[in-house]
């Protein structure tokens, strides 16, 4: 299992590769939560998310013999590209399993990231996990997984580990951490690291609604399991159900889970742009869209969230900035 030692190996082994990115805010964010807002902007990360951290310290932790006959992930698109990236750092191969219905940018930057990738019926049940198993037969590949890997979990770790440090110098003893949550990668690894180095922050997942298989998991203290795998503009966090590692994690360490809509993540993603001059993809932006329009379900003065990748096909956000337009006056 994860733990903090394992947090701080990675954080040596990212130093210099990995961008340190800052916590950020906004008045006029502040004033629509009612509350200061502070944002760790991901997007600006390598690859346009958080996932390089998991990737490059996975990739980076193999024997080099291991690591050079190359390396195999599943992924909707940000994982891909931070595993294809590390990869092509290190000068091995690198095969990706993705969904036919990830955002076509996703797809492309993985290709030309340089990793081989295979596309799967993901919403006709095609099964990512046996076309992975056949490949590692086949080639002797070592898979990353996308958050259920030690490794992939000390690198999200990483993050936890700048937040604590900033919070720190910002003076913030006691606050609530909102991330960004599919399998509970990310949220499980900052949650560590903010129990070692900022034990008054409380990290809590946000998911999208209806498939807040996470926030159900820590209701009823079982593993919960999504009845959709596919259907949601927030693709970067949709997953069947919390992993067999970070769920532990989490039901220790973290508060009870949000949920948002779409058109609260699509308004969030025009607010990130607007006020902050940050590009999210929908799922990215769901910590923001609990801040800023569920603040009946945070307490404190101030919020610390993610915004975790922004990854995003030009459609959708030129619909999310359409969320900034004032309506249309009614016909006279």
């Amino acid at each position: 299992m994860t733990d903090i030692d394992m947090i701080r190996a990675a954080a040596r082994r990212l130093d210099g590769f990995a961008r340190r990115t800052p916590l950020l805010s906004s008045p006029f964010l502040d004033r629509i939560a009612g509350r200061r807002v502070l944002i760790k902007p991901e997007c600006l990360q390598h690859t346009g998310s958080f996932k390089y951290r998991g990737g490059r310290s996975a990739v980076s932790a193999l024997d080099a013999a291991t690591r050079a006959k190359g390396v195999l992930a599943y992924s909707s698109g940000n994982h891909a590209q931070g595993v294809a990236l590390a990869a092509r750092e290190y000068d091995i191969p690198s095969v990706i399993i993705m969904p036919m219905d990830a955002p076509q940018l996703k797809i492309a930057n993985t290709r030309d990231l340089g990793a081989e990738v295979v596309l799967y019926d993901r919403a006709g049940g095609e099964s990512r996990e046996a076309l992975g198993a056949a490949l590692q037969a086949e080639r002797g590949l070592t898979l990353i997984k996308p958050f259920d890997e030690p490794q992939v979990i000390a690198g999200q770790g990483t993050c936890g580990l700048e937040i604590a440090k900033d919070a720190a110098a910002m003076g913030i003893a006691r606050a609530e951490v909102l991330v960004c949550c599919g399998g509970g990668g990310l949220t499980s690894g900052v949650a560590l690291a903010c129990e070692a180095d900022a034990p008054g922050l409380t990290v809590r997942p946000v998911e999208p609604q209806g498939f807040n298989d996470v926030a159900r998991s820590l209701t009823t203290g079982r593993i919960q399991r999504n009845a959709e795998v596919s259907g949601n503009l927030c693709d970067a966090i949709l997953t069947p159900e919390p992993g067999q590692m970070t769920f532990p994690i989490m039901q220790r360490l973290c508060g009870p889970g949000l949920a948002v809509s779409e058109e609260e993540c699509l308004t969030a993603m025009g607010l990130a742009f607007q006020r902050l001059k940050l590009v999210a993809e929908p799922g990215g932006a769901a910590a923001l869209a609990a801040a800023l329009f569920h603040g009946d379900q945070i307490t404190g003065d101030t919020v610390i969230c993610t915004i975790s990748g922004g990854n995003v096909d030009a459609g959708i956000f030129a619909r999310a900035l359409a969320t900034l337009l004032p309506p249309e006056s009614p016909p006279r």
